[in-house]
């Protein structure tokens, strides 16, 4: 007999062949204000004078969190299946807009 919960945890998603083909990210610079988180993914690469910001993500707080939570429990078990993940001695894989002098962002 099928669980009547189960419908309750499943979500239709709708995946357009422009969005499929993703878009590769190096770096991540994120910001919040009260209300909201903002994750710009941006792509460094040798030779370009800037990194180029590809896709902006906007969201709440409880949004983050959760986020956070999710690629958590992701890594965790991609560690399990492949071992640790080699961070070169960086700690810090992210910037805050308030680290660049103003002005330093530019689009």
């Amino acid at each position: 007999m099928a669980n009547p919960n189960e419908n309750q945890n499943q979500i239709s998603l709708e995946l357009k062949p422009e969005v499929a083909r993703g878009s590769y990210s190096n770096l991540a610079i994120i910001t919040h204000s009260h209300s909201e988180f903002i994750i710009d993914f941006a792509t460094m690469l040798p030779g370009l004078p800037k990194a180029e910001v590809g896709n902006r993500i906007v969201m709440t707080p409880e949004h983050a969190k959760r986020l956070l939570a999710a690629l958590s429990d992701n890594v965790q078990k991609y560690e399990q299946s492949f071992g640790q993940i080699d961070m070169g001695g960086q700690q810090k894989g992210t910037f805050n807009l308030g680290d660049f002098p103003v002005g330093g962002a530019k689009s």
